[in-house]
This record gives C-alpha cells, structure tokens and sequence, in this order.
C-alpha cells in the first residue's frame, strides 16, 4: 500500500505544478490535486511508521475506509454519466444553439470557449436557419462579458449578426439556461446545448429542468492536459447541482 500512495501523491502534487506553470487556467480549482497529493503522502507516512495501525483506533479506520469505498463509487458512477454525454451531437435543423460561457481572456476566448465557439460555427454553417444564443455574464478578471466575446468571435468568423443572440448575465451554468430561456420558446423550440464533453450531461439535465422540452447536448472537445482536472471539477458540480435541485 506504501508504494502505490507515495506514487498518487507524486503524480498528484506533480498534476498540480504542471497546471499551475504549464497549462491555462481559468478558476484555482486546480489546487485540489496539491491538497489530495499532501493528504495521501500524510496517509502513507502514518502507515509507514506504523501509526496508522497501532495508534488509529480501528473504529476510526473502518469509517474512513468505508467513507473512501463509498466516495469512490459515488465518484466512478457520476464519471460514468459524464462521459455518456461526449459524443453528443444534436439532429440538425435545430431552431436555437445555446453556447455557454466560459473565461473571457484579454486575447479572447479561452481554449475551451473557443473550442466551443467553433463547435457552434460548424453547426451554424451546416444549418442556416438555426440562430444561435451566447450567453455568459462579465466576470471580474473578464475584459468583456462573455456574450459580447462570443458575439465578436463568431461575426469575425462570418455569422450574420442578426443570427445572434446575446445573454450576457449569467454567471453558472443553471442561470446560462434559464435566462437563455426566456429568449426562445422552451416548450416548442428545439435547442442544442453546445458546451465542451465534460460538461454536456450536466447541462441538459440542468436544461430539462428549467424546462426546456425539446433539448439536445452538442458536446466539443475539451482540453486534453486539462481532462481529468475538468472531470475532476465537473464530479463536484453535477453533485452540487443534484443536491440543489439543479438537475
């Protein structure tokens, strides 16, 4: 056991440095994987010296073992719905695309709004009489709120403006949709939820809850260093979602 936890705690806490000096990040979720590289090196110190048997009361252990089994199926389980929605691709001839929001940067849209900007211009060029909502809301490290980027971007790459409909604020993905909502008939419109793959099953559900009755996932690639911190952070947001009512 030795062995196996100083290898997750190196390939943890080496996740976490390559994040923070190699690859882009729009939020500090990332310092999860610090927090559970230190956690697991602490745990296999304990067991190393011995602590952990002879000093841990076994009650003690027994529940953190047990409350680790059951996180890891609650985790295993949720992952599994996740990844059910990336290759989600909608019919065509839908009426709306609903793009949501993601960072804002001084340059443009981060690599995963872009991912999902292009994702919307490739259906848009396929389906000309499909209009297209952007919705997301000016953040405080954002230049201009996130509608008016994915506005910029996709009239720079040849959308009529007038296919564009700007909402610009929501500031999470629940709001994304349920202002969005109130731009399109949610009973009879079709829609299609464009977002990138890890975050695709939570929208449509969060969608279907705010009432959309025709919906559809539109799922781009996410960024592939970024995957399992995405996945990671997208485990937390579906269960806070569901637990909410969200979803």
């Amino acid at each position: 056991m030795y062995p196996v936890l100083i290898f997750l705690a190196i390939l943890f806490i080496g996740y976490f440095f390559c994040i923070a000096f190699f690859a882009g990040h729009g939020t500090d979720f990332y310092f999860i994987w610090l927090f559970l590289g230190i956690g697991v090196f602490f745990l296999s110190i304990l067991m190393r010296r011995g602590i952990w048997k002879n000093n841990i009361p076994i009650m003690f252990r027994r529940v953190f073992w047990g409350m680790v089994c059951l996180g890891g199926l609650i985790f295993m389980v949720t992952e599994g719905c996740i990844i059910s929605g990336f290759f989600e691709k909608g019919p065509e001839g839908l009426d709306y695309l609903v793009v949501l929001g993601a960072q804002m940067k001084t340059g443009g849209p981060s690599k995963a709004l872009q991912y999902r900007l292009d994702k919307a211009y490739d259906y848009l060029l396929e389906n000309e009489n499909t209009r297209v909502i952007v919705s997301g809301g000016q953040g405080a490290n954002e230049p201009v709120s996130e509608a008016q980027g994915m506005y910029d971007y996709l009239v720079e790459k040849g959308i009529a403006g007038d296919r564009i409909l700007k909402e610009d604020q929501s500031t999470n993905t629940f709001q994304n949709l349920t202002f969005s909502g109130e731009l399109l008939d949610r009973k009879e419109s079709s829609v299609g939820v464009v977002s990138n793959n890890f975050h695709i099953f939570r929208a449509v559900k969060i969608a279907r809850k705010a009432g959309y009755e025709k919906v559809y996932g539109i799922a781009a690639k996410g960024e592939p260093f970024l995957q399992c911190n995405n996945m990671m952070r997208e485990f937390f947001g579906v269960v806070k979602d569901f637990l909410v009512g969200n979803m």
